[in-house]
């Protein structure tokens, strides 16, 4: 079973080869029955909604309602051949969804309600009319803007202007929206299936977060290892032949994020790194090579006989970016049996320590080339990755003098209570320390790290996923502690069933930021972004760094469920 076939409707699947329209289309009409529910007037019984995209364009939709689903098919599906013919689609990406659930609201309730709900994060579809002839799907909503205010509005929002655009070109030039506050309208919940070239159904989750992406139960090995191959190949491509990374996208209208940042870069390239040591894909250590002879030529700069510095955008050199450099080279270095990178990291690694106070805190960053202090501090994250690079360099060479500044630091961490940053990077750190010093204050710091963090991780509404990354280090780490007579107490304040539940559940909901076909198609240019990873309440911007993350963490996992599970049927339930 291939990856994109995870979750399907298997009784409907083809044995080989594409399938046609028509045949795709019996399929849906043959899974559809007993799945739409009759509304009651004024609404239409039945509403069915087609989407359809063959992958360079934004979907676009066919409806049709009717007094039985019979009904309704016929009209949605004479309205999908006209439209299809229209535009000279062959149908790769074809979506069917059905109103579930209407209600009759005013344009002021309406902006009320969305006042609540997080940017980017209301899951609803709105109609203009009881009878549903002008009706927008929540995912034409989110992918034209059209409930967003900008990045400096936390909530949803009518934008009238986006709005108004997107009516006239779904359904003409002469549509006009009233938007008076006392005017009706209509918001309705869909459930739907989604079918691919191949045939193959996949049933879709209706109202509720996981709203409109495929259902997957169990989440296994084969789903997981899917989707880091389309994720990993996603940020191959993005690879340039010189090693420069296209750093992000707009997906909504294409448009790309003209920014750079060298911490980034080699940071995406760790994880890549990472996704190649389990898909061994020769393209995408080809485009890590490059990534990382890119960042070598383009931002290392030597100081005096033993430092050097990543320099990044305005001269600045980021404590972080020593530091995710060493990480992508020393991840290399492990991975390849190769000293390629040994100097260059030795002398990051002395520019890190230079960068260290005598009581372990660090200075964030500095100026190139007087290496003046700039900023003595930024973001916390940029001390987590400076001791776990330094942790990564000390299991390569044995060198003391890098675990010695670790050690130091964590002086520091644990004097200024750096758990309840709740830092991804610290718990990486930690994992890696006390693999070589296994001392008590050390796991206790890692244990804090997550413990009184749980419910965060079960109840945030956002994919935030860096706690993944977050549990899954401290998940190694309460697994050594096992072995520890020692560590019998420190286990006994940690709700174990609490933290296994936290952990899965939040691997099974990062897959809500995927690009998946049936999410993806609403984009205007779908094969750009497809596979990739996004953040929803950043008007679904993919970053590079945005999929690293996702990435790391569901590598990390995929590893842990493959252990765990390997002796039973290779799946681990949420």
């Amino acid at each position: 079973m291939t990856k994109h076939e995870r979750g399907a409707l298997s009784a409907n699947a083809p044995k080989s080869g594409e399938a046609d329209l028509e045949t795709r289309l019996s399929r849906l009409r043959a899974a559809l029955d007993g799945r739409a529910p009759r509304l009651d007037a004024p609404f239409p019984a039945v509403t069915l909604i087609f989407s359809v995209s063959d992958g360079a364009a934004r979907a676009v939709t066919a409806q049709g309602s009717g007094a039985t689903v019979d009904a309704a098919w016929e009209v949605a599906v004479t309205d999908l051949h006209r439209k299809m013919g229209r535009r000279k689609l062959r149908g790769r990406f074809l979506r069917l969804d059905w109103v579930e659930k209407a209600e009759t609201w005013t344009w002021a309730l309406l902006r009320k309600r969305l006042r609540e709900v997080k940017r980017n994060y209301s899951r609803r579809g709105i109609a203009l009319e009881k009878g549903f002839t002008h009706l927008f799907l929540e995912q034409e909503l989110n992918g034209n803007a059209m409930l967003y205010g900008g990045n400096q509005i936390s909530h949803c929002v009518v934008n009238e202007k986006n709005f108004l655009i997107y009516a006239q070109q779904k359904y003409g030039s002469g549509i006009t929206v009233d938007f008076a506050d006392d005017r009706e309208v209509h918001v309705f919940d869909t459930a739907g299936l989604f079918c691919g070239e191949d045939g193959v159904l996949h049933e879709l989750y209706g109202a509720g977060r996981n709203a409109g992406r495929r259902k997957i139960d169990p989440l296994d090995v084969d789903t997981l290892r899917g989707i880091i191959g389309d994720a990993s190949d996603f940020l191959a491509h993005q690879v340039g032949a010189d090693g420069r990374f296209i750093y992000g996208y707009h997906p909504c209208f294409d448009r790309q994020i003209p920014a750079y940042n060298a911490l980034r870069h080699a940071s995406t390239t760790y994880s890549m790194l990472e996704a190649w040591e389990l898909t061994r894909e020769p393209g995408l250590l080809a485009a890590i090579e490059r990534a990382l002879e890119y960042l070598c030529r383009q931002f290392i700069r030597t100081a005096g006989d033993d430092m050097a510095f990543v320099v990044d955008t305005g001269d600045e050199i980021k404590l972080g970016a020593n530091a995710t450099a060493i990480l992508a080279m020393s991840k290399y270095a492990s991975l390849m049996g190769t000293d390629r990178y040994a100097g260059i990291m030795e002398n990051l690694a002395c520019g890190i320590l230079h960068m260290q106070a005598e009581d372990g805190s660090f200075t964030h960053v500095l100026t190139w080339p007087d290496l003046a202090v700039k900023e003595r501090f930024r973001i916390v994250y940029y001390e987590g990755e400076a001791a776990f690079a330094l942790m990564r360099l000390y299991s390569l060479s044995k060198d003391e003098r890098w675990i010695a500044a670790v050690e130091k630091a964590f002086g520091h961490f644990i004097e200024k209570d750096y758990w309840k940053h709740h830092d991804h990077w610290l718990s990486y750190c930690t994992n890696e320390l006390t693999l070589y010093r296994p001392e008590m204050r050390y796991f206790r710091f890692g244990i804090r790290n997550f413990e009184g963090f749980l419910d965060f991780v079960l109840q945030r509404i956002t994919t935030f996923p860096t706690l993944l990354e977050l549990m899954m280090a401290g998940r190694k780490m309460l697994d050594r502690l096992k072995a520890m007579p020692e560590g019998a107490e420190l286990l006994a304040g940690v709700d174990e069933a609490k933290f296994e539940q936290a952990l899965h559940f939040r691997a099974s909901y990062l897959l809500n930021g995927h690009f998946w076909p049936e999410y993806a198609m609403f984009c205007r240019n779908p094969d750009r972004i497809l596979g990739s990873f996004f953040i929803r309440h950043h008007a679904f911007r993919v970053r590079i760094d945005d999929v690293e993350h996702y990435l790391s963490g569901l590598v990390a996992y995929a590893d842990y469920i493959e252990a765990v599970a390997g002796s039973s049927d290779g799946a681990v339930r949420a």
